[in-house]
């Protein structure tokens, strides 16, 4: 007997739909085809222990499996539910005219519980999208599926229900959710606040422009100043997720198992991978390809801490994905696409020694380690940072203070308005949505400069023996500036602060 039950693969941050044809015959043997992987091959083991626990069992027949279309790389354990229900069905242990109304998906334990699988929510989306009926997955996965409105899901704890459900009709509970009462519940409570930094203000100060221009940090300054401390609560003065960007972040998760339990994420992710991160973990790929932490990223904050101690190669990979806001990752039979619009937060020791430029500390580098620890930052990556501060360590007397600082709601406010202002002036340029994203066209056009500030910019060039590369950013910092203060036109006092943000471009540093 023939039937057929549906599954779904995920490839990139989409979901494909895949029919399950079994066919039990007469004769004996196990015949999976249509490229799965080991995982899927060795399914049948542990469908015949959760069905021999739950009073089924493989019929002693000749079964042929077809995991169509047949061309298309299948991976992962989540395809035993879908099989062992395609079997059961085939073999006439279980009798439903339903079950092709139903994607249906999950990992088998020997005993029938089911473990959780990845990518619910674009498989969810694309069941809902192609007029399935339901979705019958891991109870672990179903609060994320059932973001997807139009599209029922059950979650279920073991086989044994599904089984129920299509031979006897007993009842699954559906799960539902408010997606946008879930979303507005958790938005506004980041769990880390610049209330609890002390001192630091001109820190604070760079990092509310940073976040109004969307613009990339880097931090210098010696080891316990507060550069992870600050970075951490970045992503709480950023302006709040749209229910868009939510659902997209979200569907990253989820390609990579991160959601358990979570429904919608509302609040912008904050990566912190370790130094000793290889390219495909950072940028994604693999031999089947996984989504990176730039892409994790997504709509919220990478930090490097220690960015000198990345090996150079990890850190040029990045650099492409930097400019186009997304990864492409090809392979013999496919290309999938990652997004990877993030804003990063770099930090670094002045010196291999940390206390570079501190008067009060020993030189413990030689001129040669300085020219070796700082090498490792390329031109080009840093290119691509537009504001550079050094961090000092907090004095006792402002560490010791009962006053707390400015709230990141109340900075917050701030960012959102010239946020707003951005989303105005580029309204006809559909891949720019704030400063940073600018290009040297829309610089001239939107960073216009009076005399006296073509001046001011001129002399602090010279005098500080700034590259070229600083000038556009010094313009498009200036730009953040003036949006925050709610004007049109970009001075000099702008222009002046905008100029302390170019540290490593000054003589001494860099070169």
């Amino acid at each position: 007997m023939l039937t057929k039950v549906f599954g779904s693969a995920v490839f990139g941050v989409d979901a494909t739909t895949i029919t399950v044809e079994v066919n039990v015959d007469k004769g004996v043997g196990y015949h999976l085809v249509g490229l799965p992987d080991n995982a899927i091959k060795e399914s049948n083991y542990r469908i015949a222990a959760a069905l021999l626990n739950n009073g089924y069992k493989i019929p002693g027949k000749k079964i042929t499996l077809n995991l169509a279309p047949a061309d298309l790389r299948k991976e992962g354990s989540a395809y035993d539910l879908t099989l062992a229900i395609g079997i059961l069905t085939a073999s006439g242990q279980i009798k439903s005219d339903k079950i092709d109304k139903y994607i249906i998906m999950g990992e088998l334990s020997l005993d029938g519980g089911l473990h959780p699988i990845k990518g619910a929510l674009p498989i969810a989306i694309k069941a809902q999208e192609e007029g399935f009926e339901g979705f019958i997955l891991p109870k672990e996965n179903a609060r994320e599926a059932a973001i997807v409105s139009g599209l029922k899901v059950f979650g279920v704890e073991n086989i044994s229900e599904v089984i129920e459900f299509f031979d006897k009709g007993t009842p699954l509970e559906q799960t539902i959710i408010n997606t946008r009462e879930e979303f507005y519940k958790t938005l506004d409570f980041p769990e880390f606040d610049f209330s609890d930094v002390r001192g630091q203000e001109s820190i604070k100060r760079c990092m509310e422009i940073g976040a109004a221009g969307g613009h990339n940090i880097i931090l210098v300054g010696p080891p316990g100043a507060g550069k992870t401390m600050l970075a951490k609560r970045l992503p709480s003065i950023l302006p709040p997720m749209t229910l868009h960007e939510a659902l997209e972040t979200t569907k990253i998760h989820s390609v990579v198992g991160k959601i358990k339990n979570m429904g919608l994420m509302s609040q912008r992710p904050f990566r912190n991978p370790h130094h000793t991160i290889s390219s495909a973990a950072l940028v994604g790929g693999g031999s089947y390809p996984q989504p990176g932490e730039i892409s994790l990223s997504h709509n919220g904050v990478l930090f490097l801490d220690e960015l000198p101690e990345f090996e150079r190669r990890v850190l040029e990979v990045m650099r492409q994905p930097m400019e186009d806001r997304e990864v492409t990752i090809a392979r013999a039979r496919f290309t999938v696409t990652y997004p990877s619009s993030f804003m990063l937060v770099a930090s670094m020791n002045p010196s291999p020694g940390g206390y570079f430029n501190d008067p009060d500390a020993p030189v413990t580098s030689s001129p040669a380690e300085m020219q070796r620890y700082l090498s490792k930052i390329s031109g080009p990556l840093l290119d691509r940072i537009d504001i550079h501060i050094e961090v000092t360590p907090v004095p006792f007397e402002k560490l010791s203070e009962d006053r707390k600082g400015e709230s990141s709601v109340e900075i917050r406010k701030r960012v959102t308005a010239a946020r707003e202002i951005q989303t105005k002036r580029f309204a006809e340029f559909p891949n720019v949505h704030y400063n940073a994203q600018m290009n040297t066209k829309q610089i001239r056009e939107f960073c216009r400069l009076d005399e006296p500030s073509k001046e001011l910019l001129k002399n602090a060039m010279e005098r500080l023996n700034l590259s070229a590369r600083a000038y556009d950013r010094i313009l498009k910092v200036g730009r953040t500036i003036a949006d925050l203060e709610g004007v049109e036109t970009v001075n000099g006092t702008h222009i002046a602060e905008a100029i302390q943000y170019r540290s490593l471009d000054r003589e001494g540093w860099l070169g």
